[in-house]
């Protein structure tokens, strides 16, 4: 499990708490991973987005419109000329502090295994590219 600190701006229920500060408990990697993306709500809305964040049990994404906690929908991740369909629920939001991006954790809460194979592909790819280190020059 890993520990980081963060400070941010975050909703619970209807109530927004600005700059709280706060431990944050993960039990997957979580990877820098910039992707566009389309959230598609019951209603047949869609929605677009870009996730900034990858992790095997989730994602963190950003939009211009906010979902609130406990929404639940199908989340379609383009990346490296690979498409991944999955069901996700918001399980935080916070604001972009005035900016008019909302932020938002968002958890697997559905995924086929083929889906599940490309998401393991990605995370793959990204743990592969965090250790190659380069050499320094001599």
């Amino acid at each position: 499990m890993q520990w980081s600190r963060a400070s941010s701006d975050f909703t619970i229920g209807n109530d927004m708490m600005a700059n709280t500060n706060f431990e944050e408990k993960r039990a997957n990697r979580r990877f820098s991973f910039f992707a566009d993306a389309e959230i598609i709500l019951r209603d047949g809305t869609s929605v677009r987005t870009q996730l900034a964040e990858l992790s095997s049990r989730g994602c963190y994404i950003g939009t211009l419109v906010p979902i609130p906690i406990g929404t639940e929908f199908r989340l379609r991740i383009l990346h490296d000329m690979r498409t991944c369909e999955l069901q996700g629920k918001v399980v935080y939001m916070h604001s972009g502090s005035g900016l008019g991006i909302f932020g938002m954790g968002v958890r697997i809460e559905k995924i086929a295994a083929d889906e599940r194979y490309v998401i393991d592909t990605w995370l793959h790819d990204l743990a592969r590219k965090r250790l190659a280190i380069p050499l320094p020059l001599s």
